[in-house]
């Protein structure tokens, strides 16, 4: 048995690409395929690399780096930094957001400072033409951090998106921010979706990650956050690094997700957890409209709903070749991906590169 239907090509707004300096895991070229793979067509960077897109110079060597090589189509973030704030008029139209990372995670980009985060939350721009949506300020912001970044939204008038929210007291934060009127949208990751604090246990370094898998309670929060419309959107946070790395004596935080974080939510939608019509939204509707993503014409998606499989690393496009999910059976699969009229993905094969770079 089959059933066919048709999604539109999928928007992830928080990927790791990891090119420039960190090849060895991932580059431009092995995650695009991976995104084609698991349905996306657009993907947004994140600016945590080795060396930080802190400056025009940094941005300009990723498009360059990208260009030719990408199989979906790649937008930016900047990073935020005391460094980076007087750059921040000049690349403002060439990317979808200011990335201000609030708590320890990968990279050298930690700010912590009152008075470096207020120039911050200051300088960014929020003047537009008529017409013309703000883009947001993305924070890595957890548990009391985020009411932080709550308040200085609110000192500001800035447009605030809360990165890979796990935990319930961050579910009530934003449905209060929301009901008070801030400007404010917030992803979920499919790894606090669909695993919790006692899987860690099992997957011991392949489960460590920032934020942490946390407990059943904080999971139940998250799915009544997205049944009642208080998350926003699902951003995989796509981490790869190397099995070596991640068996070495300081495992680096992330998973991989670009490739599962469909084939877990179409699972979701087989048992009754969601509805595609919510799944749309999650993935594709609300990410565009939030980070302001030109439309892709003739671009789509068909997944069988009924094809069942276990998930494994050894067919993975990612260049790690691993996911925290193997081992796990999943209900529905990509079968198809069709981009600007071009078939890219045919269930197996990636055909390409045909990505852009946005904006």
């Amino acid at each position: 048995m089959s059933k066919i239907i048709r999604l539109p090509g999928l928007i992830d707004p928080h990927v790791h690409l990891r090119e420039p300096g960190a090849t060895q895991k991932e580059d431009f070229e092995t995650g695009t395929k991976a995104a084609i793979a698991g349905g996306y067509t657009v993907v947004l960077d994140m600016p945590n690399n080795p060396i930080p897109t802190i400056s025009p110079q940094a941005l300009q060597e990723k498009i360059d780096l990208a260009k030719g090589r990408i199989y979906a189509d790649v937008g930016f973030h900047f990073g935020a930094s005391s460094k980076s704030i007087k750059y921040f008029t000049e690349v403002f139209s060439r990317v979808f957001g200011l990335k201000v990372y609030m708590n320890q995670t990968t990279g050298d980009l930690l700010m912590e400072d009152d008075q470096t985060l207020e120039a911050v939350f200051s300088a960014w721009p929020k003047d537009l033409p008529a017409g013309r949506q703000g883009k947001p300020i993305l924070v890595h912001a957890e548990g009391e951090t985020l009411q932080r970044a709550i308040s200085l939204a609110k000192k500001f008038g800035s447009k605030l998106h809360v990165c890979h929210v796990s935990l319930e007291k961050e579910v009530e934060l934003i449905k209060e921010a929301k009901a008070n009127g801030l400007n404010l949208s917030c992803e979920v990751s499919c790894h606090h979706l669909f695993l919790t604090d006692e899987d860690a246990k099992r997957l011991g370094s392949f489960g460590i990650m920032n934020p942490p898998l946390s407990s059943r309670e904080d999971q139940k929060a998250l799915w009544e956050g997205i049944e009642d419309g208080t998350i926003d959107m699902i951003g995989s946070d796509h981490a790869p690094h190397t099995k070596e790395e991640k068996q070495g004596g300081k495992p680096p935080y992330g998973v991989p997700g670009l490739e599962t974080t469909l084939p877990l939510l179409l699972t979701a939608v087989s048992d009754g957890k969601l509805t595609i019509e919510r799944l749309i939204e999650l993935t594709s509707t609300n990410p565009r409209k939030v980070f302001g993503i030109p439309e892709q014409e003739d671009t789509f998606v068909e997944v069988d709903m009924e094809e069942s499989y276990v998930i494994e690393n050894q067919n993975l496009q990612t260049k790690c070749s691993w996911t925290p999910f193997a081992g796990m059976q999943v209900t529905g699969k990509v079968k198809k991906v069709i981009l600007r009229g071009k078939m890219v993905y045919d269930g197996k094969n990636i055909f390409g590169p045909y990505g852009r770079i946005l904006p």
